[in-house]
């Protein structure tokens, strides 16, 4: 997007989008970096509210706990600090202060990190460092520590060790942008000369897209499954028409395109995107290449949901969101064909679908730029979503040979552990947290660094569910945090995945807590619902549980209230109870 556009984004109204608190503070001046990032919100539904520092006031502003940046309390603090920057402050080293350089600019940064933390509850993302050449030691540079390219190689290197370590830092891959764009398009020599300002303006759209990416991964805005077509998209040619040793899949010409996406879609899946497909042929015959090719990199198991048929793709694809149980924005569509691209954006407008280029040896290179599939966390949970999707569809078949609903239930045989927050399942709980929109009461985010402090906090009571049933497990799939109110509790966080709806979990959820209650002497628990555009589906989830209006907020009479039947059994250190 262009930088014209963003800016005319500026005058447009942005009364009706959620204000997010946003700092930015730099080395250099940042006045295109705060028009980029606003214009830019407003093409992702988002009003952020921006304070600026006054350029090369990091330490003054960071170092200072009454500075203005921590009376504007941000949400997000930007860090930027340009390479050139970096390069002055190197050059004035002597040989042996060069050879440490990284090591005391690494200690730097952690040290400003520490700071932050120290004085706000915001998240940080950090600009890492293009490389430049100076040519001092051509290509020598890659042998010697005493060359500037490999400090700031070492530099990026080190502050993704230090993003690893620190649950709230997050880092906006600026070094990735340059190398795609190169210098000549990303930098202008004499804007930086007369202005301090280091980038070209038409570079600092891809910065803001990259800052609003990552904020609204943590916000719980990404996507999580991709429908593929499968001719022309995931091998070349028509495999109804032309076989199953005629289709383009492999080392050889075009073939090799096809075989490098799905390798690509191969390791989503492995990260954890659902992969779906939607074809319009015969089913058996849709699946012959992925069951028979020798050299489909994508097996049946890899695909959550297999639809193939020759109804209208909207529909199809309509049935692929009913069973992922995921919106519609959450997904992207591949087709080659732009017919059914335009057909499909007609009638589901949220959903994402790249204009893929003619050409499908620019598939993979097109997509790669996209950025579509931001994360903020990623958890070893993750690998095995498609096999739960695989598993849900037979508890979906299942279901249609009872009678009724509770046999069902009863039939799958499910167990619950019941937890507080631990070192293995915080990743897990902000994953959830960030990811969770139709069933999330109050829609909190967190990262791993706040569910560590509140599971460190006695204020607090917080409980994780992991739900198993006898076709295989679903893994954590609710979290409820209680803060202590006196002689209440309040429910400050409630979030589930809607995998699990239509299976008592709630109820059992409920009962839990209430025990809980009931036990240590509280008298109440209080619930508030806070609407977003996504969660209504839990608009009325306090008065089915029996809860009563007050006061705006939702209360349970803990010595009025009874237990109710669930089909799920208990499972505390070892052992299994009927709840």
């Amino acid at each position: 997007m262009e930088f014209s556009t963003l800016r005319k984004n500026l005058k447009k109204d942005y009364t009706d989008f959620p204000v997010i608190k946003l700092a930015i503070v730099g080395d250099t001046p940042t006045q295109l970096l705060h028009q980029a990032i606003k214009g830019h919100g407003y093409e992702a539904s988002i009003h952020f509210d921006i304070y600026e520092a006054d350029y090369d006031q990091v330490d003054m502003q960071v170092m200072d706990a009454t500075s203005d940046l921590y009376a504007f309390e941000p949400q997000y603090i930007i860090l930027f600090q340009a390479t050139q920057k970096l390069a002055s402050k190197f050059y004035k080293k002597n040989n042996d202060a060069k050879k440490n350089y990284s090591d005391t600019h690494l200690d730097y940064v952690s040290h400003l990190v520490q700071v932050i933390n120290q004085n706000a509850t915001c998240r940080i993302i950090y600009f890492n460092f293009p490389e430049l050449n100076d040519g001092v030691f051509g290509n020598f540079a890659n042998k010697t520590d005493l060359s500037l390219l490999y400090h700031i190689r070492k530099i990026n290197l080190g502050l993704m060790d230090l993003a690893m370590q620190t649950k709230n830092l997050f880092i906006n891959d600026v070094a990735s942008l340059y190398s795609v764009s190169g210098k000549s398009l990303a930098t202008s020599s004499s804007t930086y000369t007369n202005t301090g300002i280091v980038f070209d303006i038409d570079f600092w759209p891809g910065i803001a897209k990259n800052t609003t990416d990552i904020i609204l991964a943590i916000g719980g805005k990404f996507k999580k499954a991709v429908i593929l077509d499968l001719d022309n998209t995931l091998w070349g040619g028509i495999i109804g028409d032309d076989g199953l040793e005629n289709i383009q899949i492999g080392e050889l010409g075009i073939g090799r395109a096809f075989t490098e996406l799905q390798t690509w879609l191969k390791q989503l899946k492995e990260r954890g995107i659902i992969l779906a497909v939607c074809s319009k042929n015969y089913e058996h015959i849709a699946l012959e290449p992925l069951e028979k090719h020798p050299d489909m990199v994508l097996r049946p198991d890899d695909i959550a949901v297999f639809v193939a048929n020759w109804e209208n793709k909207v529909d199809n694809i309509r049935y692929i969101q009913s069973v992922l149980n995921i919106g519609f924005d959450s997904m992207v569509y591949l087709d080659d064909n732009p017919f059914e691209r335009n057909m499909v954006r007609n009638e589901i407008g949220t959903l994402a679908i790249p204009e893929l280029p003619e050409d499908p040896a620019e598939y993979l290179g097109y997509l790669q730029t996209l950025n579509l599939f931001e994360t903020a966390s990623v958890t070893g949970e993750d690998s095995e979503r498609t096999k739960q999707y695989q598993e849900e569809a037979k508890r979906v078949s299942l279901q249609k040979a009872y009678a009724n609903e509770d046999e069902f239930l009863e039939s799958l045989e499910m167990v619950c552990t019941v937890s507080s927050f631990d070192k293995f399942n915080t990743p897990r709980v902000a994953q959830l947290s960030q990811r969770s929109n139709q069933f999330n009461l109050r829609t909190v985010r967190y990262t791993e660094k706040d569910i560590e402090q509140i599971g460190l906090d006695n204020e607090y009571v917080p409980f994780t569910f992991s739900l198993a049933d006898k076709y295989g497990d679903y893994g954590l799939i609710c979290v409820v945090i209680l803060k202590k109110a006196g002689e209440n509790l309040f429910v400050d966080t409630w979030f589930m995945s809607c995998r699990v709806l239509k299976r008592g979990m709630e109820n059992f959820t409920l009962n839990t807590i209430a025990g809980y209650a009931a036990e240590h002497g509280f008298k109440k628990i209080i619930g508030e619902y806070i609407p977003t555009p996504k969660n209504e589906l839990v608009k009325d989830h306090y008065a089915r549980l029996g809860f009563t209006e007050a006061d705006g907020a939702w209360e349970l009479d803990i010595k009025a209230y009874n237990k109710i039947k669930v089909y799920i059994k208990s499972n505390t250190n070892g052992t299994e109870r009927n709840n």
